[in-house]
């Protein structure tokens, strides 16, 4: 079975990923503070990815999620999580206050890096939804503010989330590469 070493310190992102993920391939955790650079949510997670390969060395995952406001050209993008840990899910609705374009676009990037020296590959999912205020537990990021046809992702069963979110359509790309790359494991 081939395996993955995620690199992350967010419970609820490995939970997320080895729901979907296990049992055909196994998923690993390890948690590395890794600098991440500043850009695209794609030069992001390249340069954590390698930067992952090289600590762990051997096969990585990493993962890079962009929260995406329409009326403001992108932002706060791959920046959310510094948005989210400094103004919290009001200050994240107080953004489009003054905009009545409340549309956004979760986007959730994964690397995979078979070792040092080799080039990562990105599998990249979006769902697009809206900007409300929060609804349902507030404690997986900013779950309890987008809402996707009619629920927060908060407010839905775990299940149904992992079947339409950013990440587990992201997942579902890497599932399909890796049963056409066996000796990626």
């Amino acid at each position: 079975m081939p395996h993955v070493n995620f690199i992350t310190g967010n419970a609820n992102k490995l939970r997320e990923v080895k729901a979907i993920l296990e049992p055909a391939i196994e998923v690993r955790s390890q948690s590395f503070d890794i600098d991440e650079v500043q850009g695209t949510v794609e030069e992001v997670t390249i340069s954590k990815c390698r930067k992952a390969a090289e600590l762990v060395n051997g096969p990585v995952l990493v993962e890079d999620t962009s929260l995406c406001y329409n009326a403001l050209g992108g932002l706060p993008g791959p920046y959310i999580k510094w948005f989210m840990t400094t103004i919290g899910h009001q200050g994240l609705n107080n953004l489009l206050a003054a905009y009545e374009d409340k549309s956004a676009e979760a986007v959730c990037t994964f690397g995979y890096c078979a070792g040092p020296g080799h080039e990562p590959i990105l599998f990249q999912g979006r769902c697009p939804g809206k900007i409300v205020l929060p609804r349902g537990p507030p404690d997986f990021g900013w779950d309890a503010v987008f809402e996707y046809e009619g629920q927060t992702f908060a407010e839905m069963p775990k299940t149904e989330k992992n079947k339409i979110s950013h990440r587990g359509k992201a997942l579902e790309k890497l599932q399909a590469w890796f049963k056409d790359q066996p000796e990626a494991s």
